[in-house]
């Protein structure tokens, strides 16, 4: 009797195989006419409060940007973290402390045991919530105002410091400059310039002066950004300085590893905060982290625990040159 041909049977199996495909997606185009796999249109909270989601208030702000002229004020606080003495009389200095991630980090730090140097540019009313913020949690708070792309002046701050506490173990650098450009032919040098300045040397001359200072068990926590991972077509120059300061994590941490000193970096999404509206017009403002998986901007009170974690001995004594992102989920299409 003869054998069928393999390949007719083959080819039958293939028959049924194209049925069950249809099938299959028979069945996902009914779920899809029926609104199914959509998900949750509104933005996510997973948090234990809810945020603010877009729209948000339209709002430009004028440079440098104060928080206190913040329609919707950015939320910091964070009134269900608990302290433990992650940071117990250590000494810490923020730069850019007046608002946003720099006062949140502030705030937790005091709330961790630490006392703060919270530098600043001119926002002297935000610097002032700062300060009572800090002392509320019970922690000493030494402002001090001034230009972290001067390299004296950075000295004199960590000399300031020391002088106040009697020591520094972390160094928080935050202070930052970011300003769009339309079109690659606008981003004139003196613009360049000042993002460089600030964000590239602000950080080299904060963490020369403040080394010198520091023990085996020390940190520095740089503030790095999504765009420094993705980049952004309309901040050139911005994208370039927070490449640059990942790299600059990376590369210092190896070289201060023999000192027992770690450095690592919390590179942000869309964070509501002042530098934004004091860049983006007012309708873009309003749209702000829209398109962030999460579908919202996150309050700095959301990012601040990342910075205790990176600056705590308790926390992280295994972890030096990371660049931890937290920027709302990534896109998966």
């Amino acid at each position: 009797m003869a054998q069928p041909n393999s390949l007719d049977e083959y080819a039958r199996k293939a028959e049924r195989t194209a049925e069950v495909q249809r099938k299959v997606q028979a069945q996902v185009d009914a779920a899809d006419q029926a609104g199914g796999g959509e998900g949750s249109k509104g933005a996510m909270q997973a948090g234990a409060r809810s945020y603010p989601e877009p729209p948000l208030p339209e709002q430009h702000l004028e440079k440098p940007g104060q928080e206190a002229k913040l329609d919707l004020r950015p939320m910091y606080d964070a009134p269900f973290y608990k302290g433990s003495g992650k940071l117990q009389d250590c000494a810490a200095i923020v730069t850019g402390a007046d608002s946003g991630i720099g006062r949140a980090v502030a705030v937790l730090f005091a709330r961790e045991g630490a006392d703060i140097a919270a530098m600043y540019l001119t926002e002297h009313e935000d610097a002032e919530e700062t300060k009572q913020a800090v002392e509320r949690e019970g922690r000493r708070c030494l402002l001090i105002a001034g230009d972290v792309a001067e390299a004296d002046f950075c000295r004199e701050a960590v000399k300031r410091t020391v002088q106040a506490f009697g020591r520094l173990d972390v160094l928080v650098n935050n202070a930052a400059f970011q300003l769009h450009v339309s079109r690659f032919e606008d981003l004139t040098e003196e613009h360049f310039d000042l993002t460089l300045k600030t964000n590239l040397y602000g950080y080299f001359h904060m963490a020369q002066a403040a080394v010198p200072h520091m023990k085996p068990g020390s940190a520095i926590v740089n503030t790095g950004s999504v765009t420094g991972l993705m980049g952004n077509k309309d901040l050139l120059d911005y994208s370039l300085t927070k490449g640059g300061i990942h790299a600059f994590t990376r590369s210092l941490s190896s070289h201060l590893i023999d000192r027992g000193i770690r450095v690592n970096a919390v590179a942000p999404g869309p964070v509501w905060t002042p530098l934004n509206p004091a860049d983006k017009d007012a309708k873009g403002v309003s749209k702000f982290g829209a398109d962030s998986p999460m579908k919202r901007p996150a309050q700095p009170e959301e990012i601040a625990p990342a910075y205790v974690f990176l600056a705590s001995p308790h926390c992280s004594s295994y972890i030096t040159g990371e660049v931890l992102p937290v920027i709302g989920g990534y896109n998966s299409r």
